[in-house]
């Protein structure tokens, strides 16, 4: 990809921008209340800036391109499930999260169902967060390749280092404050992708004569029960993800945190149609490049380089960002439970074993990714997703509206059948149906047994 010194100038002028406000962010953690929720001083737009720049990530962005550019409209499925997710919250959700001022979804769970529910949602969590890490971190490599037209081992990295230097000093203040910059960025970039787009493909005329609708136009183009899976996989995953749930807990109060949650929809829902059509047109006239590549060649190509570089640097931007955020929300939750265990809860204990957290994990899903550098970005979300909420969704549904029905022994079989039911359909059957249906079958049957135990 050529990648010009007039692209330069306008990537730097971003990064620097990012780069002032993670040094302000800086000044504002004093506590580490302020790092993991921000002193819960946050008004809507920041609750908006932490969820879109988490969930407005390289997955939302160039992973959807990359799957559009190989199976069509279906790759929508990824942002549109997870805008209808946070609608939800937004709704139904805040305001019992907000009463219980806690700091994240296993302490949650803890009260509601015991210690041993907490520390199983967070290892459940944890874990599928950490697979969106790796899909983040793919989806950053192109683009960082791209500017310093390195190999793929140095670019992975850098990409590194670069996700420590967003999150490691700002927490909650950095990813809200740079998400609320993100989101403004995005929107332009992708109104200038879209109508590029459409002028280059000649309309929807143009569409269609290049393109059969099969598959290509169909929201379930891979196969109804395959895209409804993802679906649903983007709306149980998303309402339990611990950082959107932490940027609920973060607001000054339930109108903000409602408020915020919904602006973030709003946001989320629309972005991935610019990326599909990117994914389309390069489709149509350059077929044999990597899918990956899609959008990062789209704007090199077609846009004008002093913009082209704003949009590099945007999505550069929204692929770290949302990965530091995840890694933050991980962080998080196990410094919380290793805290736990170890009987210290002072503010340079719980702040430096946060920091270290997020350095550990980091570190481990950049070493995952080396071995999977060819693979599909909105794969490893998708699972993601399923694997966060598939036993921890119902659980944590009926802990919001219906407090004390579900009885500790159950919850915590429900969590664990449907999360080890996920994993280990996904381990023996990688092809086969979505192993999110097997995880929440699992996690249905424990939860009615319990319901209706005498």
């Amino acid at each position: 990809m050529d990648f010009t010194s007039v692209h330069l100038i306008g990537l730097i002028f971003i990064l620097v921008m990012v780069v002032v406000i993670g040094i302000w962010a800086t000044s504002k953690v004093r506590s580490a209340e302020d790092f993991t929720v921000g002193g819960r001083k946050s008004g809507a737009s920041l609750v908006s800036g932490t969820i879109v720049g988490t969930i407005i990530g390289g997955s939302s962005t160039i992973g959807t391109a990359q799957l559009a550019f190989t199976v069509g409209l279906s790759a929508w499925w990824f942002t549109l499930g997870a805008g209808i997710a946070l609608i939800l919250l937004g709704l139904f959700y805040v305001k019992s999260l907000r009463a219980a001022e806690l700091t994240t979804v296993p302490e949650y769970m803890a009260i509601h169902y015991g210690k041993r529910s907490g520390r199983i949602t967070s290892l459940a969590s944890s874990l599928g967060i950490f697979f969106a890490i790796v899909a983040n971190i793919l989806s950053a490599l192109p683009l960082v390749s791209a500017i310093f037209g390195l190999d793929q081992v140095p670019t992975t990295w850098l990409v590194f280092m670069i996700i420590l230097f967003y999150v490691l000093f700002g927490g909650v203040w950095g990813t809200g404050l740079v998400g609320v910059l993100k989101s403004g960025l995005i929107f332009i970039t992708l109104f200038y992708i879209t109508l590029i787009s459409w002028q280059q493909m000649n309309g929807w005329g143009g569409l269609r004569a290049v393109f059969p609708p099969e598959p290509w136009f169909d929201l379930f183009g891979r196969g109804f029960w395959v895209d409804i899976g993802s679906a649903i996989s983007l709306i149980v995953g998303t309402l339990t993800t611990q950082t959107y749930v932490q940027a609920v807990y973060g607001a000054k109060n339930s109108k903000a945190a409602r408020k915020g949650t919904l602006m973030a929809a709003c946001i989320t829902l629309p972005v991935g149609l610019p990326a599909v059509m990117a994914g389309l047109v390069m489709r149509a006239n350059f077929p044999n490049i990597a899918p990956i590549e899609a959008l990062p060649r789209f704007i090199l190509t077609y846009l004008p380089p002093w913009f082209g570089g704003i949009a590099i640097g945007t999505l550069l931007l929204a692929s770290i960002g949302s990965a530091a955020g995840l890694v933050l929300g991980v962080g998080t939750m196990l410094s919380q439970e290793t805290l736990f265990l170890l009987k210290k809860r002072s503010f340079r204990a719980v702040l430096w074993l946060t920091r270290g957290c997020v350095l550990f994990v980091t570190l481990l899903a950049t070493i995952v990714t080396f071995g999977n550098l060819k693979s599909l970005v909105l794969e490893w979300n998708f699972l993601s997703m399923g694997l966060r909420g598939a036993g921890v969704f119902l659980p944590f549904t009926l802990a919001i509206f219906y407090p004390g029905r579900l009885s500790k022994k159950w919850a915590f079989y429900s969590i664990m059948a449907g999360s080890f039911v996920t994993l280990g359909w996904k381990l023996i059957w990688p092809t086969g149906l979505d192993p999110l249906y097997g995880g929440l079958i699992a996690s249905f049957i424990c939860v009615c047994c319990g319901l209706f135990e005498k």
